[in-house]
């Protein structure tokens, strides 16, 4: 074992490196063969050189500085620590990825630093109470989707909605759905899978943490001729609720610019109307959720055409305002 330990010696020499140094934690040649003997490897001070201009050979940036003694440490790695915490802070933000498989990829995320670095990922982790779902199955059901889209294969699955006590309701009385994936996207913090639907020659999509027991089948996807272009799709959508996409003019306040260029890109087109406001046109699912988000903008925002979206707007406004006649306002300002 003793003999087999020595032949591994360059590789804990470079783990060793790896955890436990950085620019602000060094290591000296005695220290390395302190932990080289911890292991179960003797090694010599010019064993140990050479191994370190090995493994500067081999890619791993070692630099040295000098003071009283000479001090090794590993200056520059694949992740910096900003990029890191930027992950983390991905992992712990993301509704689709569980609580348990959060923690596990965040632990992964660590080990890509120094260990005293990972302390200070290991500070910025929030995922307590945090919204999350809880179906385990969706990294599963992502790998099944990607070797469906490689193999051009269509699939079947179960397709749930959770009721109001915490439990799944099937739809269609938990029959398969058939599907041809076209791709994954993320939006508003989940998953979704969208397929083309070639006999009404749309896209619909789903959920991917509330599909189960997704399957390939036999049959090739049915695709359209056209490309499809997945940032112009997702520009359209609002939260990914479906909709007639329509071509739709809206005013906008100047000062709403910066929300519009947020929502549909830089390229979108403007035009000056008037001193204090532009518009724009552009193409979107006519959803709730479309017109929702217009109505957040309240008097800054107007849609001006086409007729018939703006009785919808109209109509949502009327049947919001009529939930509220038979509400008590009470004055609590004094």
């Amino acid at each position: 074992m003793r003999q087999s330990n020595q032949r591994l010696k360059l590789l804990y020499l470079m783990r060793i490196l790896l955890e436990e140094t950085d620019e602000e934690h060094t290591m000296t040649v005695p220290q390395m063969i302190a932990e080289l003997a911890k292991l179960g490897i003797s090694a010599e001070r010019k064993s140990i050189y050479d191994d370190l201009e090995y493994l500067r050979l081999f890619g791993l940036d070692v630099c040295s500085r000098k003071s009283k003694t000479t001090d090794y440490f590993v200056a520059s790695r694949d992740f910096e620590l900003p990029e890191l915490k930027l992950l983390v802070d991905s992992v712990q933000s993301s509704k689709f990825i569980t609580h348990k498989k959060s923690m596990e990829l965040i632990e992964k995320i660590e080990k890509l630093t120094s260990r005293h670095n990972a302390k200070q990922l290991r500070r910025q982790v929030f995922v307590t109470n945090r919204v999350k779902t809880f179906n385990e199955q969706i990294y599963y059901n992502v790998d099944k989707i990607h070797e469906a889209i490689a193999a051009n294969k269509q699939i079947t699955f179960r397709y749930f909605d959770t009721d109001v006590n915490k439990k799944r309701v099937y739809r269609r009385d938990g029959g398969l759905y058939t599907e041809s994936p076209v791709s994954l996207t993320w939006d508003d913090e989940n998953y979704y899978l969208i397929t083309y639907k070639k006999k009404y020659d749309n896209y619909v999509h789903y959920r991917v943490d509330k599909m189960e027991k997704i399957e390939l089948t036999d049959a090739d996807r049915e695709l359209p001729e056209r490309e499809f272009d997945l940032s112009e799709y997702a520009k359209s959508m609002f939260q990914m609720f479906n909709g007639e996409e329509t071509d739709v003019s809206i005013m906008f306040a100047n000062e709403l610019v910066g929300a519009v260029y947020d929502r549909f890109g830089m390229n979108v087109p403007i035009m000056k109307s008037g001193k204090d406001h532009f518009t724009c046109r552009v193409k979107v699912a006519v959803s709730p959720h479309f017109l929702a988000w217009i109505a957040a903008f309240g008097d800054k925002a107007r849609i001006v055409e086409p007729a018939s979206v703006a009785r919808q707007m109209c109509e949502m406004l009327d049947k919001a305002r009529a939930n509220y006649d038979n509400t008590v306002i009470i004055d609590e300002s004094g």
